[in-house]
């Protein structure tokens, strides 16, 4: 059983069983094992996260929603467009360093200045101290160029994760705009809703000073649970 759209429930209870054959676990709904929306076999490494997974099953209504299931979407991202695409992830992520939200800096005002300073540049600090990244910072959003080492070693970090964890990053990063902030998430350095609180400065400053319109709103809430779905998924890890 797999889905990609609302459909009308059609079973009764959503379990986590394990699969000694396959060394994980399944959702079962009822006596059917699900699959991904592209047909994969959904197996899981880890308990807690096939009964969150569960959970989001029986707790549909009338209809079944996939967009309410955010922890079965990013199992089933890791299997589907992950794992078959693992070099292309890697490369794409690692060329967030080039242009990672955290270097670029408003030259004014000062408040912002200040806000910027205080909030990205221990994040930085500590992607020099902890994974040898060094990056360079700039005023304004002309295009600066990163030392390659820098590159070399976000790429070499992220290569030691595993598919369901570089689905974590992947969302952490595009959505937040900062590989640093993706990988910061990822080691514990902030949570989820750090990572969007910084992701949001520049906005929320902007917001304070001329308010916001209504689809800066729906944007902002989207992105907020996207990382916090993240952040949820990345609990339920071994």
């Amino acid at each position: 059983m797999m889905l990609r759209k609302s459909i009308k429930r059609f079973y009764k209870k959503a379990e986590a069983v394990r699969d000694d054959a396959a060394q994980g676990w399944r959702i079962h709904l009822d006596d059917r094992a699900v699959k991904t929306p592209g047909k994969a076999e959904f197996v899981l490494p880890v308990e807690r996260l096939a009964h969150e997974i569960a959970t989001e099953w029986d707790a549909q209504g009338e209809k079944v929603v996939p967009a309410t299931m955010p922890i079965m979407q990013l199992a089933a991202t890791a299997i589907d467009r992950v794992r078959p695409h693992r070099d292309a992830v890697i490369a794409e992520l690692t060329g967030f360093g080039r242009s990672d939200l955290l270097c670029y800096r408003a030259s004014f005002p000062d408040d912002l200045v200040l806000r910027q300073a205080e909030a990205w540049q221990p994040l930085l600090d500590w992607a020099q101290d902890d994974l040898r990244v060094a990056l360079s910072v700039t005023e304004g959003v002309m295009p600066i160029s990163q030392n390659d080492e820098a590159l070399i070693n976000i790429q070499d970090t992220i290569k030691t994760l595993d598919d369901y964890y570089l689905t974590a990053l992947h969302t952490l990063t595009t959505v937040s705009g900062s590989v640093i902030i993706g990988l910061a998430t990822l080691r514990g350095r902030i949570s989820a809703e750090q990572a969007f609180e910084y992701s949001q400065l520049d906005e929320i400053y902007a917001i304070e000073q001329w308010g916001a319109d209504a689809e800066a709103v729906v944007r902002r809430d989207r992105h907020r649970a996207e990382l916090l779905a993240a952040g949820r998924y990345l609990d339920l890890l071994p």
